[in-house]
């Protein structure tokens, strides 16, 4: 009996650990987006956010993000990679690394990297963030570079990314509407 015990609160922990997980996901696919809504699905209303220089709440932060990123950037690629994660009942104290990636309006790219330092609660069953700091580790700007993907013929046959509802992620059910085809190489 002890046993299965262990393995239960084994098996919460592990879809606590995942909750938290889909909830940082979210975050990151509602910024690149542009969808708003899915954001703040990631955040308790009350929330601080800390990023850069700015300091408020998530609903705050969208709006001044978004701003600035569409300003600055054609597109954005934010990526989680390695996560710790403490729980301590209803709440969870989380390290995220993350890799930030933007085209700018000259073909530059921008590239950043840092940790997202945050306080999940659980409130009503679900993990949402209570806290963060944005600590940023590292940022450059790489040249313009000619971009080997363009001399490839057919390479944007699947869709350019769009930063709304209308990008490819958002079709249900989603299909794969082009015929097989195999370029010959060379």
């Amino acid at each position: 009996m002890a046993h299965d015990r262990d393995r239960d609160a084994r098996i919460d922990a592990l879809l606590d650990r995942q909750g938290i997980y889909d909830c940082l996901t979210r975050m990151q696919r509602g910024t690149d987006r542009f969808d708003k809504s899915l954001f703040l699905s990631a955040f308790h209303p009350d929330a601080i956010i800390a990023a850069g220089p700015f300091v408020g709440t998530a609903d705050e932060l969208y709006d001044w993000s978004a701003q600035l990123q569409a300003m600055m950037h054609k597109g954005t690629l934010h990526s989680l990679l390695n996560h710790h994660c403490e729980l301590d009942g209803d709440t969870a104290h989380t390290e995220t690394y993350y890799l930030y990636i933007a085209a700018n309006p000259d073909d530059t790219n921008l590239l950043a990297a840092g940790r997202y330092i945050d306080r999940f609660e659980r409130r009503d069953g679900e993990w949402r963030v209570a806290a963060r700091n944005t600590v940023i580790e590292w940022s450059i700007v790489q040249p313009a570079l000619d971009n080997p993907l363009t001399a490839v013929p057919g390479i944007n046959d699947n869709g350019v990314v769009a930063r709304g509802p209308e990008d490819i992620s958002y079709i249900r059910p989603f299909l794969n509407k082009r015929d097989r085809f195999v370029p010959p190489l060379g």
